[in-house]
């Protein structure tokens, strides 16, 4: 079967060809113009706003003018990314999907349903004819993946309606009423590269294979970090004094994501080769061991290059310096909620390290639902390269939003899933960046809450959605949409 033709036929028919247009975040160019276009297809007011957002207003559907005017809110972009081996450009390539039991996949790459699930169902809420609704004004932002520039740049003047429902939550139990926010630290640091004398062999290590994953969402559950993981390979060479040069590293791939891989060059002394890969493979295997129930695809691999006529390396005082730098920077929980039971506050990512042409630079990301513990969070990252000399510059902040547990539409929508479910809903907040909070200082007033289906493996190639859920979802959506309350 075909995913345009999974039930509901409302929301597969519009993924499919939501997925068919390119969107990865900052090159939404396609997709805002699918988005006007389909808009003005159905003949209802559209606009993109000054940033480019896309705002689709539908008026309420006969008999339910009096009820309060909704904003249904999901974001365009997409994380892009996807294994080594996978020949993909997301730049003019659709999404290559295909369905698999219960569950829709992609073809080595993300496959979107962040947050293009979302985006589907208002899409099949505004083509119906048929679903009862209040006033509707669609919300489209861009570019929430890598910076969340949509929200922020939002006039909120153009919008009115006075409950915003947020569809980018991914555990179908789960009605969210409280996300972290996050800040961006990157560095640069310019060493000396020098050309080696003597003989030198060339050795490349590679890390494949990991989980991966949402660095927020997943942030709490002992995933490998590839960058991390790489790094304590070097340190066991380092404590083991084997002669060996820094030559090159390219680890992780986008700052919101849990890096999957990294590779390494290494020039190792002729003399200490043996020395070398005996260090390297009792370091690979404990590794393995200490991660064997979690990373159970994890691959590390050690390859012996061509010999060069001319390598270039890191120093070794300044690979040392950014070995022993790498190891130091924080990565992981960095603080529990102590209000919320079971809900990390403040954590950071090591998403991206290269060294490469005399530049180490790398990108982590800082994420905490208390602004102090996010500053602190951020101030422990940056201390450590600040000890080394390097430039850094931390940036793309964004706010938390505050959970609000006397929230009218929480009610609301609390008691409608017990009573269509026959249990409780999971009320929680999440660690990761939603547009709520910032969507809410543009409308200060809207009642919010987020929800959605249940999907697996978020900004990693094994990103995929459950069919069953994305039913329940709908059914669910529709019948708040039913259910809600007066002016």
């Amino acid at each position: 079967m075909e995913v345009k033709d999974l039930k509901p036929i409302e929301i597969w028919q519009n993924f499919a060809a939501l997925n068919a247009v390119p969107r990865p975040s900052k090159k939404e160019d396609k997709v805002i113009q699918f988005m006007l276009d389909f808009g003005k297809s159905l003949g209802l007011e559209t606009y993109k706003d000054k940033i480019g957002n896309v705002i689709i207003k539908k008026p309420a559907t006969k008999g339910m003018e009096d009820r309060k005017t909704v904003i249904l809110q999901s974001h365009l972009d997409m994380v892009h990314q996807k294994n080594k081996e996978t020949d993909f450009d997301f730049d003019t390539q659709g999404i290559e999907m295909y369905v698999d039991g219960d569950w829709v996949k992609a073809r080595g790459t993300t496959l979107g349903a962040d947050n293009g699930i979302g985006v589907a169902a208002i899409m099949g809420i505004l083509a119906s004819n048929e679903i009862e609704h209040p006033p509707i004004e669609a919300l489209f932002t861009i570019d929430e993946e890598t910076g969340m520039t949509g929200a922020m740049e939002l006039d909120g003047s153009l919008l009115s309606g006075e409950i915003l429902l947020n569809l980018d939550t991914e555990d179908e139990d789960e009605l969210s009423i409280g996300c972290a926010g996050g800040i961006d630290t990157n560095t640069l640091y310019e060493y000396k590269e020098i050309v080696l004398d003597g003989d030198y062999q060339l050795f490349e290590i590679s890390i494949k294979g990991l989980l991966g994953g949402h660095s927020g969402m997943d942030i709490d559950k002992g995933r490998g970090n590839a960058n991390k993981l790489m790094n304590r390979i070097f340190m066991a060479l380092l404590d083991e004094k084997v002669d060996f040069y820094l030559v090159d590293i390219d680890g992780g791939s986008l700052r919101n994501a849990i890096p999957r891989e990294s590779s390494a060059m290494l020039a190792v002394n002729s003399k200490s080769v043996n020395e070398f890969k005996e260090v390297f493979e009792k370091r690979a295997s404990e590794l393995r061991e200490e991660f064997r129930s979690i990373e159970k695809e994890m691959e590390i691999h050690l390859k012996e290059k061509e010999k060069s006529k001319e390598i270039k390396a890191v120093e070794r005082e300044e690979g040392e310096k950014i070995i022993r730098c790498l190891q130091a920077v924080f990565n992981g929980v960095f603080r529990m909620s102590p209000d919320i039971e079971n809900l990390v506050e403040a954590s950071s990512s090591l998403a991206r390290v290269i060294v490469k042409n005399g530049k180490f630079e790398t990108q982590s990301l800082q994420r905490s639902s208390v602004e102090s513990s996010k500053k602190d969070v951020a101030d422990t990252v940056k201390s450590v390269f600040d000890l080394i000399g390097t430039e850094v510059v931390q940036g793309g902040g964004y706010p938390g939003w505050q959970p609000n547990k006397d929230s009218e539409i929480l009610s609301l929508m609390s008691k409608l899933y017990q009573e269509m479910f026959k249990e409780e809903p999971n009320i929680k907040a999440c660690h990761a960046g939603l547009e709520c909070g910032i969507l809410l200082q543009h409308l200060p007033k809207a009642d919010t809450i987020s929800f959605g289906p249940n999907i697996r493996g978020a900004h990693s190639p094994d990103e995929k959605c459950q069919i069953s859920s994305v039913q329940k979802f709908w059914d669910f959506l529709l019948e708040a949409l039913r259910n809600i309350p007066k002016k």
